[in-house]
């Protein structure tokens, strides 16, 4: 009764004890850089749906950012056999995924209308220059060295590019890993940092029935299997997710990047990360 004769009834967080003068404490909005985050919304135009297009673009580069943090650390914890932290650590990745295609769900109420506003306020940024994106696709093996044309003109950008290029892949690790398990793995698949796209080899497709068919003698090797498995299948979603926005949205017009826009996005629903993984289902 008291605590509420002081504020008039209201409850008053600070009789509990919480902290109500920030002056000389660090904040909530201090720890997370609020500030900087909520005015980088920088428009062009005075259409309304610009600040979903920016906000969706940006928040989809802050999960980008987790993912790429996560999936090193599942690479760090493979090379040296720590298969359960790396199992969590995969697993946190197909939750990104998920997030990012469940973002589409919001893009997708913009109508052609609304994006015709602002669409040319955006001169030639398009989301095909995404550096993160190339980052993850590198990690992930999908290494087109001609994708990183877009970003010669930043010395930092090619060096982060060109230090993963110098990296083995995610899949290479695993199969590293494999390896070390006892299975034969070709040397030239994991001797160095792949600079092409992975592409099927009979002798991992074998390493894959091997697993397949006896779960629990490679237990190890069978859950990241799956978890692969896992991550390109929400990676696929977000590409088809991604295709079928774009052509809600623009129809078959080019992307702003110069792209065939839907015709480049089909061509990337081809693209398989792990190849062995899904073509051992038919072989079993």
């Amino acid at each position: 009764m008291t605590d509420k004769k002081k504020t008039g009834g209201a409850y008053d967080p600070e009789s509990e004890g919480a902290e109500m003068a920030f002056s000389d404490k660090m904040s909530y909005g201090d720890y997370l850089g609020l500030q900087q985050i909520l005015t980088a919304q920088k428009t062009l135009s005075d259409a309304p749906d610009e600040l979903l297009f920016i906000i969706q673009h940006q928040t989809s580069e802050l999960w980008m950012k987790l993912m790429l943090h996560e999936l090193n650390a599942a690479r760090n914890a493979i090379s040296i056999d720590h298969m359960p932290e790396a199992m969590k650590l995969l697993a946190r990745v197909s939750r990104i995924m998920e997030q990012l295609n469940s973002a589409w769900d919001v893009l997708r109420t913009m109508t052609p209308s609304d994006y015709t506003q602002f669409r040319d306020d955006l001169g030639l940024s398009s989301g095909f220059q995404s550096l993160q994106y190339r980052l993850i696709e590198y990690a992930l093996g999908n290494r087109n060295l001609v994708m990183t044309k877009p970003h010669e003109h930043d010395p930092e950008s090619l060096a982060l590019l060109q230090g993963e290029l110098a990296r083995l892949s995610l899949y290479q690790v695993v199969l590293a890993f494999a390896r070390r398990q006892g299975l034969e793995v070709p040397e030239e698949v994991t001797a160095k940092p792949s600079a092409e796209p992975h592409r099927e080899v009979r002798a991992i497709m074998d390493l894959w029935q091997i697993v397949y068919r006896d779960p629990s003698r490679y237990w190890a090797l069978y859950e990241v299997g799956e978890k692969l498995v896992d991550l390109e299948d929400y990676f696929r979603r977000w590409r088809f997710n991604h295709v079928t926005t774009v052509e809600r949205v623009i129809g078959f017009k080019r992307g702003t990047g110069g792209t065939g826009g839907v015709s480049y996005l089909k061509r990337m629903l081809e693209v398989e990360l792990f190849p062995e993984l899904w073509h051992v289902r038919t072989a079993l």
